[in-house]
């Protein structure tokens, strides 16, 4: 793994396909007379210091969605089982100087920038690390519920263990630690991509169906930065209605 300074150049890929399960054509639905893919692809490309920012998918109608809005978009393999494949496999035909890859969730089109741009940060700082993603506070009354993951982490800011149960177990309310809420937007050193869709399956993750403990189950650290708040996601088509009815309302820009 080459090693990297300051002068690392970051990329923000996009993977989307149609095939979602729960909401099957979401990248394509419209949010305020736009695709949700141009929304994110909007956010994306307003975060500063990124070189590039593209569209991986399978899918001819995304490609050719992306492409009608005046972005850029690669074709990738329809065998990927995961985004993270998906982001590799575009990740490999960036030139050379692109050395710091961020996954950008392809149904957050409410997604901050900012936040983009902080969870680059630490590996175009740092060459030793290998990954990073985002954390924020757990919005109170959402510690039981699995489909809100939480993170612990250690007292240098690295995860210790992600969890869709409540993480950790406080014996007492007063106790000192703030729950935590896991954020998936992820930045990989580029050279840590093709290990890590390598890296085989492990106990933890099936458990969890947490694809990030296969990284830190293989002795690989995640380091974790902060966030105000979890962006909007659109899994459901009730979060479809809301996050539309937030955009055409004026609320979200």
């Amino acid at each position: 793994m080459r090693e990297q300074t300051n002068t690392a150049v970051a990329a923000a890929i996009i993977p989307a396909r149609l095939a979602a399960t729960r909401l099957p054509n979401k990248p394509l639905a419209l949010l305020a007379g736009r695709p949700m893919i141009q929304h994110v692809y909007e956010r994306a490309r307003r975060a500063a210091g990124f070189a590039v920012v593209i569209v991986a998918t399978p899918d001819d109608a995304i490609l050719e969605a992306v492409e009608a809005f005046g972005g850029k978009a690669v074709r990738t393999s329809p065998d990927h089982l995961t985004g993270t494949d998906r982001v590799a496999e575009a990740a490999a035909h960036l030139p050379d100087a692109i050395t710091v890859i961020v996954n950008v969730q392809g149904d957050e089109p409410l997604l901050d920038p900012g936040t983009i741009e902080a969870v680059a940060a630490p590996l175009l700082a740092d060459g030793s690390l290998v990954m990073a993603s985002v954390q924020c506070p757990l919005p109170p009354g959402r510690e039981s519920d699995p489909n809100v993951v939480k993170v612990v982490c250690d007292v240098h800011g690295f995860a210790l263990y992600f969890s869709r149960s409540p993480l950790p177990h406080r014996r007492s309310e007063n106790a000192p630690y703030a729950p935590r809420q896991h954020v998936g937007l992820y930045a990989y050193r580029r050279d840590f991509l093709p290990l890590l869709t390598r890296l085989a399956p492990t106990p933890l993750e099936q458990a969890e169906s947490l694809e990030q403990l296969r990284v830190l189950e293989h002795g690989y650290r995640i380091r974790m930065v902060e966030a105000a708040r979890a962006p909007e996601s659109v899994d459901t088509l009730d979060d479809l209605l809301r996050v539309r009815a937030l955009l055409e309302g004026g609320g979200e820009r």
